[in-house]
Formats: C-alpha cells, structure tokens, sequence
C-alpha cells in the first residue's frame, strides 16, 4: 500500500518543473536581463563620454602653461630699457631680442640704444598731434641718408596732324630731382642718480613727454622757418614771387593791398583762387594765432563770416571751406611778412625722417646727474612749388 502510494505521488509531478528548477531558471533570466540593461547603459555613457570629448577638443584653446609669480609685471624690454636707464646696466638689452613690428631688432655697437616700443609709441602720438607742418605734410620713412623726389613739372608738346602733311617733334616733358638731407635732431635732458633709483618715478613717461616737447618744437619751427643749415629747409625760406610771374622754383604770393594789415576780405579769396583746381581739394590755411584772431572776425561784401567753426567735436575749423592749421610759427602780421599760407601741403611739402630713436645713458659728464642724450634724424623741403601759395601783407 505504502509503496503504491509513493509512486503515484511521484508520477504526480512532472519532470523538469520541480520548484528549484523554477527558481534556478526565473533567477537566470533575471539575470541575463541586468546583463543587457548593464551593457546598454554602459554603450550609452561611452557615447556620451564620446561626445564630451569631441566637443573639449573643438572648444579648447591651446595656451602656455601659468609660470610661477605674478603676470602683471612689465615685459621684458620694459624692464630691461629700465635697467639701462636707473643704473646702466646693459645686459639685458644686450641678449634682448625685439619682435620684427618693433623700432629695431639690432644695438648699435657705438652704445646707442633703441628706444623700447612703449616708449617709441609715446613720443610718435606727441608728435602728431603737435600743430606743425608735419600734420599736413607728406611723411615718409627713409633709411638712408637723403630722400629724393623726382618732380615732373614740364609738359609734353602737342600738334594737330592733317591727313597728307608730316609730324614734327614736339617738346618733351623735364624730371627734375629734389633732394631733402636728413638732420640729426637731438635734446639732452638729465636727472640726479637720487630721482632714478626712486621707484616710485615713472622713468620712461617722463623721458618721453621731454624728448617730444623738445623735438616737436624744433622739428615745427624748422619745417616754416629752418634755412636748411643742421636742419630742415622750412617752406617761408624758399624765394617768392608775385604769383602773376610765378616760375617753377619759387613760391607764388598774392598781396594783401595793404601794408601789415588786410584791406579786406577780397585778398583771402584772391589767394584760394590762385591756387590750382587740381590742388584746392586737398588745400589747407597755415597760420598763427594772432592772424587767425584777426580773420575770425572778417566777413564779406554780404556780411558773412568767412571763418566757421567745426561741426564736431575734434575737427578743424574752417576758412571759406578749407581746413585751417594753426601753427605758432608763422609770423606774426607785419609789413611786408607772409603770415599766411595756403595750398595742398601733402603735395607741397615732403618730410621725410629714419623710424628709429636713440637713446645714450651718460651718468659721467654731469655728475651726480645722469644725462640722456636722445637722437633723431629728419629732414624736410619743398616738393612742388605749385602746391604752395602765400598771403603777403603790403601793398604789392
């Protein structure tokens, strides 16, 4: 009975469902399941990863790696040029390589420096803005001893021709050559040894501000008035002509038709129209103060002012139209003087001047003092005699 029993209950369950075969299959599946969820999850952080990586390298910028200290302090030409001028020391120009946009890449073996570019860049503004020829004038960069201009002023012959008869030679047009000499200008400014080694004192501003005030100052009364001797050729000091007569060689007047003094305001517009069209585009007025005063309050037949002021902060004024230059260095209204200029200066005058500054450091010849002995070389002349006429204050 007991053994009828037993088998009958074990024939009662089927083979291969026994509860552990259950557990032991659900707990597989599970398993395979979080083994593909694990590496889908898995896949996707790798793309993502991916993604990050791609989007680093497109955004990074390459940089030097940070330096140990502070990068607020100045460069090195800065802290070199310092040296030289505080103490002498010049060794840190000496193995101090300049970039090529510099003033200059060499040091010149007579003990002469070039100015660091800072300080370069300082005295160039100051002499822009200085009220001088060189505003108006063509300015060019030489690295020779002289600059020549080659002038074509003569013009070249003509004829008709019939349809039987020969042609003739007709003339032909003359190039003359203008030579402009370059000129050392220099200024020597000192300070005591006391003031240098003071920190506190801001060595190349104060270099700068006093080698500009110097050489804008001599460089503007050389270009109206310098008699070629040392230094430029100003435009006042070229032979002058009634400009009736006018010849290639001289500068053309027109006179005021009083002595030392305006008549009226007829001579002003006689002297804009003396000029030639092809220069009156570009044509500026040059005078001083005291002249300008003298024609700002000047009107014509109608009773209109013949100066005006700019429109604008920064521009010039205006006389009958034209830009006005007001250059300290004209003379003053006087009998016979020729206190006002007009033409196309950028045409009429050339300056011409070497790019580079020196500097020499003498602590020996004015001690305890330290001298700085700064040079520049520049020169300037008269380009075209056409492009330049003057008011001429006298009767004739």
């Amino acid at each position: 009975m007991n053994e009828t029993g037993i088998s009958g209950a074990g024939k009662g369950v089927p083979e291969g469902h026994a509860p552990v075969a259950e557990v032991k299959s659900a707990v597989a599946g599970f398993v395979q399941e979080l083994k593909g969820f694990q590496s889908d999850i898995e896949e996707r952080l790798q793309q993502q990863e991916e993604k990050m990586t791609m989007f680093e390298r497109k955004s990074f910028v390459p940089a030097r790696p940070v330096l140990a200290g502070s990068n607020d302090g100045p460069a090195p030409h800065q802290k070199a040029f310092n040296a030289y001028l505080r103490s002498g020391d010049d060794d840190g120009l000496r193995g101090l390589e300049l970039e090529g946009k510099a003033l200059g890449t060499t040091i010149a073996g007579d003990g002469g420096y070039l100015v660091d570019p800072q300080t370069a860049s300082t005295i160039k503004s100051v002499l822009s803005a200085t009220a001088s020829i060189r505003a108006i004038a063509n300015v060019v960069a030489v690295e020779a001893t002289s600059f020549d201009v080659l002038i074509d002023h003569g013009d070249v012959g003509h004829g008709w021709a019939t349809e039987t008869a020969g042609m003739t030679e007709t003339a032909t047009p003359g190039i003359d050559r203008i030579t402009i000499p370059l000129h050392e200008l220099s200024a020597l400014p000192k300070a005591s040894q006391r003031l240098l080694d003071d920190s506190a004192f801001d060595i190349e501003g104060w270099l700068a501000g006093r080698i500009a005030d110097k050489f804008a100052r001599a460089e503007a009364a050389a270009f109206v008035m310098g008699n070629g001797v040392d230094k430029p050729t100003g435009f006042l000091t070229k032979p002058s002509v009634d400009n009736d007569v006018w010849a290639w060689g001289n500068l053309g007047y027109v006179p005021t038709g009083a002595d030392g003094a305006f008549d009226d305001a007829d001579a002003v517009i006689d002297l804009v129209y003396a000029l030639g069209a092809e220069y009156r585009a570009n044509a500026s007025f040059v005078m001083n103060s005291k002249t300008a005063g003298t024609l700002r309050k000047m009107k014509d037949a109608d009773g209109r002012f013949l100066w005006s002021d700019g429109l604008s902060a920064g521009e010039p004024a205006r006389l009958l139209g034209y830009r006005v230059l007001i250059a300290e260095d004209m003379p003053d209204m006087a009998s016979g003087s020729m206190s006002v200029a007009f033409g196309d200066f950028g045409a009429g005058y050339t300056v011409a001047e070497r790019p580079d500054l020196r500097v020499l450091r003498d602590p020996f010849s004015a001690k305890p003092h330290v001298l700085f002995y700064a040079t520049k070389r520049v020169g300037g002349d008269v380009s075209d005699y056409a492009a330049i006429k003057l008011l001429k204050f006298a009767t004739s």
